[in-house]
């Protein structure tokens, strides 16, 4: 029989944990069964200075939503060129604390504070993104110019 999964503080700190431990500085804890169920369900821990390449998803049906449960995190939406579109400040149980992004739309995230987390829901099945969803304009994850476009995105928020 399956069980309701409880959301609570102690969730958030193991999944903040995780994050913190990670190279990447960010972990997911999902929801769904596995990648090929049919909604992607998930926490998304992530810290300061995890680097989140400019990305879309072009399927018609990969919309995303995000909540921002604990901490901060900044969010820039591009043009197909990389120029900085619109931008929000998510705070949880701040004035703004969601987005909506519809697919196609190129979008970061940028943690402000630590611990922060956000719970993601997109449809499924899960699928690694595309080449051509990957923002060409922007530094490739672990390349030596990541950390300075991260500073780059992250002061559209000082």
């Amino acid at each position: 029989m399956n069980r309701i999964a409880l959301i609570d503080v102690a969730l958030l700190d193991a999944a903040s944990r995780l994050a913190a431990a990670s190279p990447r500085l960010r972990r997911n804890h999902n929801f769904h069964a596995g990648d090929a169920h049919p909604c992607n369900r998930l926490l998304n821990a992530i810290e300061p200075g995890s680097y989140v390449r400019p990305h879309c998803h072009l399927a018609a049906d990969k919309d995303e939503t995000v909540l921002v449960l604990r901490g901060t995190v900044g969010v820039l939406e591009f043009d197909g060129a990389g120029q900085v579109c619109g931008s929000a400040l998510l705070c949880a149980g701040g004035e703004a604390m969601g987005i909506d992004v519809p697919h196609g739309t190129f979008h970061s995230l940028v943690a402000l504070a630590a611990g922060t987390v956000f719970f993601e829901a997109k449809a499924g099945p899960y699928a690694p993104l595309l080449p051509q969803e990957r923002a060409h304009w922007a530094p490739e994850d672990g390349s030596a110019d990541a950390p300075g476009y991260l500073d780059w995105m992250r002061s559209h928020f000082e």
